[in-house]
């Protein structure tokens, strides 16, 4: 069974700063797009920023300059760095792997920025 864990979320005061992680199993890492998603309250699931299997990355407008996206396909890990943060970015951060046959998500991992 795939497992996509995500890991580091947590409370952060604003201007800080948090990683998040995203563990693969049960996949060939290397071969899948990685992605992370953000939904707040009441709002819908959004990008976040993506990575692809040849280390291509792209941003949401929100989060560029901000976050940084990187992925270790030996740890078959993908990473979210977090800098600067508002309390906008308060959310349940998803981490995604997509290929154009398969598609998983994680389970979710709550960042809170707050003073």
């Amino acid at each position: 069974q795939v497992q996509l864990v995500e890991s580091g979320g947590g409370l952060v005061q604003p201007g800080g700063s948090l990683r998040v992680s995203c563990a693969a199993s049960r996949i060939t890492f290397r071969l899948y797009d990685m992605g992370w998603y953000r939904q707040a309250l009441g709002k819908e699931r959004e990008l976040v920023a993506v990575i692809s299997s040849g280390g291509i990355t792209n941003y949401a407008d929100s989060v560029q300059g901000r976050f940084i996206i990187s992925r270790d396909n030996g740890k078959k890990t993908v990473y979210l760095q977090m800098n600067s943060l508002k309390p906008e970015d308060t959310a349940v951060y998803y981490c995604k792997a997509e290929t154009h046959v398969n598609v998983y998500w994680g389970q979710g991992i709550q960042v809170t920025v707050s003073s």
